[in-house]
């Protein structure tokens, strides 16, 4: 990208996803195992993450229901704050109340990044007449997510509790808001208007809830394995010691995914794209559970990181080319339906867990559920044959 301005929006969103997802998300699956000497059970593990995730479903229903750009760059920054205040407080208390509010926080901040931020970045991009690519913007989600993986190994190397490495992990977010805010300049006063004059484009009810199902039977999938990954690995005598860098393969495999998947969709279309994504996430979801090797869960990491940033990118975008006047709300609603199942899944699969000592059920659960997601898209590919528009991506 030539544009330098252009080219510091997108690594402002970089950034956001480094802290926002990275950081004050999912540095919480890797914590897990140590957080376990200060009161966290599976249960209660499964607990918190529904609560981060309920968070992040009320960051969808803000998103859907904020229409002036003015106030969703507000909405954004006040993310990154909490992203950088959910993370340090965790440091300073056991309680589960507390843990539970700052998981709550976390998740409002990561829909920020995700959604508000991504919006944004959009309508940044366009008013520029730059290209519409968050390939840069989604890499954060994924490096951030390897950088969290490799900091705590590092930090369990010295010796750190989970405390202070949660406070390592909170002055780094830090450094990391500054670019996050400074980058991302506040929307035009001619483009900060009211969305509502927009003229949306009509997407009929056929199109929409199966792709809605379709992303709630993601949604559950994704997040069972984004969870408990690194607890799971703790848990298997033949994985200890491996979980952190299972975590690691994870995010090196989601960093160039949302680049790669949108190649992809240039040459077969999103919903088809789609559904190869669903299929790579279901598998990797899977394989943990027929065999309980390091290389294979390295191999299904790495696959599952390709295949979840896949889903998301690919769903994202989609909803700015749809909707390409106001994004954000399509976006949202989106969300709304990959957030109820990530609300749900977590609890279900750490009550599985506690019942059974194993998270191999609430796997086996997910990678059904993710392969239903793959046979509604199936048959919503066979009905929208003929629509250009959902079967192809932009050859620009």
């Amino acid at each position: 990208m030539s544009d330098p301005v252009a080219r510091r929006i997108l690594l402002a969103g970089f950034f956001s996803q480094l802290l926002c997802l990275g950081i004050a998300r999912f540095a919480y699956t890797p914590l897990i195992p140590l957080m376990s000497g200060a009161g966290l059970t599976e249960a209660l593990a499964g607990y918190l993450a529904a609560v981060n995730y309920l968070g992040y479903f009320a960051g969808a229903l803000l998103a859907v229901r904020l229409k002036n750009w003015q106030w969703k760059f507000y909405a954004y920054r006040t993310g990154l704050v909490f992203a950088v205040i959910s993370t340090l407080a965790t440091a300073y208390s056991s309680d589960p109340l507390f843990w539970g509010l700052w998981r709550f926080l976390a998740g409002l901040s990561s829909a920020a990044s995700m959604l508000l931020a991504s919006g944004l970045i959009l309508q940044q991009l366009a008013a520029r007449g730059a290209k519409a690519e968050l390939g840069l913007h989604f890499a954060g989600l994924g490096l951030g997510i390897a950088l969290v993986a490799l900091l705590v190994e590092l930090f369990s190397v010295v010796t750190l509790s989970w405390d202070q490495q949660w406070l390592a992990l909170g002055v780094l977010g830090l450094v990391l808001m500054i670019p996050a805010w400074r980058w991302l300049p506040a929307p035009q006063l001619s483009l900060s208007t009211n969305n509502a004059a927009a003229t949306p484009l009509a997407l009929p009810r056929s199109f929409l809830w199966p792709l809605f199902l379709m992303y709630f039977c993601a949604g559950y999938g994704y997040v069972v394995t984004i969870t408990f990954i690194v607890a799971m690995a703790s848990q298997n005598a033949e994985l200890t010691g491996f979980g952190n860098w299972a975590f690691f393969a994870l995010g090196i495999g989601a960093a160039p995914a949302a680049i790669l998947w949108d190649r992809v969709a240039r040459l077969s279309g999103y919903l088809v794209s789609l559904r190869w994504a669903l299929l790579l996430n279901a598998l990797a979801i899977v394989l943990p559970v027929l065999w309980s090797q390091s290389l294979v869960l390295f191999f299904s990491a790495f696959l599952f990181g390709i295949s979840f940033v896949g889903c998301v990118s690919l769903m994202l975008t989609m909803a700015g080319r749809l909707l390409p006047e106001k994004p954000a709300q399509l976006m949202g609603k989106m969300t709304l339906c990959y957030g109820t199942a990530q609300v749900l899944a977590p609890a279900i699969s750490g009550y599985l867990a506690k019942q059974s000592g194993s998270f191999d059920s609430g796997l086996l659960l997910a990678s059904v559920i993710t392969l239903c997601g793959a046979a509604v898209l199936t048959l919503l590919i066979r009905r929208t044959a003929s629509d250009h528009l959902a079967m192809r991506g932009s050859r620009e």
